[in-house]
């Protein structure tokens, strides 16, 4: 019996009851989070940077992440209360490093099924090879093209995809369930999961062909009133959009960004939101509730403590902490190291292959003008691939990791993959000099993110940030001389931007887009006919104010 009978019943119940019943106990209820995990099966290179407590104002890394210790860390929090569950924000597959992305993500889907994970949301990142593969992570079977590459039949997630806001136009239903319900101490709690409504502007258009993404705040709302009919109050959103805030992993002086005016705009009802695609770990309350971010790559776990009133059957009270993944205090679990062994002993002779070596690393981050050194090179493995272009663009979003070299500088096959792990092609086209005026001018269109696009060795341009959207860009030469606006020019970037990816829409202006290399095989290439490849000047993007 729940308790939720009234206290009149009790002389109806039991005759010459002289006292009331005493109302029934809170319900204390651990939510496990995780959120863009992006398949990182093994601790990532570089660790997770803290605050160093022997010398203020700096920070130092510790070994964090990978699964094996994420389960130990799973099973510990596990002990501390029966009535835990574990669910994640999106992203959990997809741009993902070669152990997992060789086999199409299923070792991840493996690995979060081995760790009793119950309930996670949609990501843009899900849907990358389109929404048959989903399905296909969800149900299981075998690759329609690789056929079966594992040690064994993938037999899907042993977990449920939500994606209350992404709707098949064709059935014009849900690609999943919306919400799902589970009980605790006899009080029901729903999960409502979706991704953001930009999904589109992030995906190349086959990979979301024939769906609708939803607005986030009308897709929730819409279903409280259904969920209160049922007799639930106790709403927790999974929502793969988020925001930027400051500070520490675990705290939140600040917080800005989309998910600030999606959580003010949730109905009441909605209690706590657990967030993601930013890759920025916080712990907020926005509108008096809270909203968390484990970060990326699984080095934190968000840990929600929730107190359920039986009565009302609402949370009362939600507190929550980030705890880092730290591999030197969570022995790898047992079952997680035989299920990467698996995989292992079939991808490390791609993975360990050497490719070639770095004089210094190649890195992401950008300096003030927004270009990487990791970006320079990338752009000149393109050009050099494609042998009738005058132009490379690359869009920063596709570089997932920098180039630090092993021993000696040495790169591995493993090593590019991780830095380019969506297998994208290659596509040479051509635009007017006018058209590739108006495509810089699209790096501004979203106040809130710029999206610098990093060009290859002989382009160049300038940008002012004090001038009006539209007329940010001068000065763009080729070669030394100015762009003609009339002419055309050859370009090559990736099918992604081709298609108009990241809101690159005078790409899909192009003429005679002819398919070339995977890039993955672009920047192999590069590197066996010019390594020891060496961090550039990076002088090819200015910024004048």
């Amino acid at each position: 019996m729940s308790g939720r009978f009234a206290a009149g019943a009790c002389a109806a119940l039991l005759a010459g009851c002289a006292t009331q019943a005493p109302p029934p106990e809170p319900v204390a209820l651990q939510i496990i989070a995780l959120n863009d995990l992006h398949g990182h099966l093994l601790p990532p290179e570089g660790g997770f940077n803290i605050p160093d407590p022997d010398n203020p104002g700096s920070h130092i890394a510790v070994q964090a992440g990978g699964v094996e210790h994420m389960a130990t860390m799973v099973e510990a929090l596990r002990a501390r209360n029966p009535n835990t569950i574990m669910v994640g924000a999106g992203d959990l597959i997809g741009a993902s490093p070669l152990l997992s992305s060789l086999f199409h993500d299923e070792p991840t889907i493996e690995a979060l099924t081995e760790m009793d994970f119950a309930l996670a949301a949609v990501g843009n990142h899900e849907f990358d090879e389109g929404p048959a593969e989903l399905q296909r992570m969800q149900n299981g079977g075998c690759h329609p093209v690789d056929g079966c590459r594992g040690p064994r039949e993938f037999a899907g997630a042993g977990f449920q995809y939500l994606a209350a806001s992404t709707v098949d136009l064709e059935t014009g239903q849900t690609v999943f369930p919306p919400y799902a319900v589970r009980e605790f101490g006899g009080v029901p709690v729903a999960f409502i999961g979706l991704t953001l409504e930009g999904t589109p502007d992030v995906l190349p258009p086959a990979s979301h062909a024939g769906l609708a993404f939803g607005d986030e705040v009308e897709t929730v709302n819409a279903l409280v009133p259904a969920l209160q009919a049922q007799g639930i109050e106790a709403i927790v959103v999974l929502l793969h959009e988020g925001g930027e805030a400051g500070g520490a992993y675990d705290g939140c002086p600040s917080i800005s960004g989309p998910i600030v005016d999606i959580v003010n705009g949730f109905d009441d009802a909605v209690d706590l939101v657990v967030t993601g695609h930013t890759h920025n770990a916080y712990l907020c309350r926005i509108d008096g509730r809270l909203v968390t971010s484990a970060g990326s790559y699984g080095r934190l776990l968000t840990r929600i403590d929730a107190v359920l009133d039986p009565a009302s059957g609402d949370i009362v009270l939600a507190d929550a902490e980030n705890l880092i993944v730290t591999t030197a205090d969570h022995p790898a679990a047992p079952a997680l190291t035989a299920l990467l062994s698996d995989y292992r002993a079939l991808a490390e002779p791609l993975m360990f292959e050497v490719v070639g070596s770095v004089s210094g690393e190649l890195s992401r981050s950008r300096d003030q003008s927004e270009e990487s050194t990791l970006g320079d090179v990338v752009a000149d493995a393109m050009l050099a691939a494609e042998p009738d272009a005058e132009i490379a663009i690359m869009n920063p979003g596709g570089l997932r990791a920098d180039i630090a070299g092993g021993a000696d500088g040495v790169v591995t096959y493993n090593d590019l993959f991780t830095v380019q792990p969506f297998n994208n092609t290659l596509v040479s086209l051509t635009l007017t000099g006018a058209q590739i005026d108006a495509l810089l001018e699209e790096q501004f269109q979203d106040p809130d993110y710029y999206r610098i696009l990093q060009v290859s060795q002989g382009f160049a341009f300038s940008w002012d940030d004090s001038r009006p959207y539209g007329d940010k860009v001068s000065d763009i030469m080729l070669d030394g001389a100015p762009l003609d606006p009339a002419a055309g020019y050859r370009l090559v970037t990736n099918d992604f931007l081709a298609s108009g990816g990241d809101g690159f829409t005078v790409f899909e202006q192009a003429r005679d887009p002819i398919p070339g290399l995977l890039d993955i095989e672009a920047l192999r290439l590069y590197f066996a006919a010019n390594s020891p490849v060496a961090p550039g000047p990076q002088d090819r993007i200015t910024r004048l104010d």
